[in-house]
């Protein structure tokens, strides 16, 4: 407690990063993991393959890969930004194919015979998609949504190694500050990470019971 209260304001300024880092990529990421899902349910065949392209690149690229590419080979390129918008950048991109992931698994429990049946009566793609198909995969793809906001949060201590000064290199400060206090520093750093963590694991298994027993 003493290394808590003596920290506080550190600790408060890691963890508000931390959250920063999170919500500014689920922004991006989440609406575009829509948008790439629909590519890849799209009658169109190149968005279809470009859907796909986007999720086998980024879902078999380490994320690190990721953040060393935007911090240090966007700048080339003639784009200037903060540490921080790299690291958003970089989680957003890398996200977004595991967010398109979870939603086209929702997509793939809308029974086949609504979307036929709305064909059937004459409903365009995109009020198909709009009605039927995007309320319904929502619902069902809630908790992998979930899990994939977990690994979200946990990813964001990466953005330490690229100057971003989160929980974990709050972490790396404090143990520079207290030396004789590692362990202690080690387990208040976890703590915080379950903190956010824990209420949002508790979420998803409480809808993956309820949809269980609803079916």
């Amino acid at each position: 407690m003493d290394i808590v209260l003596r920290n506080y304001g550190v600790l408060l300024h890691g963890v508000l990063m931390m959250l920063s880092l999170t919500g500014a990529a689920l922004a991006f990421a989440f609406p575009l993991g829509i948008g790439l899902a629909i590519m890849r349910l799209s009658p169109v065949g190149p968005l279809r393959a470009v859907g796909t392209l986007y999720v086998d690149i980024f879902r078999n690229t380490p994320l690190t890969v990721i953040f060393f590419f935007s911090a240090f080979i966007l700048p080339t390129l003639g784009l200037s930004f903060s540490y921080f918008a790299f690291s958003v950048i970089a989680l957003a991109v890398y996200y977004t194919a595991f967010y398109g992931e979870a939603l086209r698994s929702g997509v793939n429990m809308v029974p086949p015979g609504q979307i036929e049946a709305a064909r059937a009566i004459g409903l365009s793609f995109t009020a198909i998609l709009r009605f039927i198909i995007l309320p319904q995969a929502l619902r069902h793809a809630f908790a992998p949504l979930i899990n994939v906001t977990l690994a979200l949060v946990k990813s964001t201590a990466i953005a330490s190694a690229f100057g971003v000064a989160e929980s974990v290199s709050v972490m790396e400060l404090l143990i520079l500050r207290e030396g004789d206090a590692v362990f202690a520093i080690l387990m208040i750093t976890c703590l915080l990470y379950l903190a956010v963590t824990l209420p949002l694991a508790l979420i998803a298994a409480a809808v993956e019971r309820r949809m269980g027993s609803a079916r």
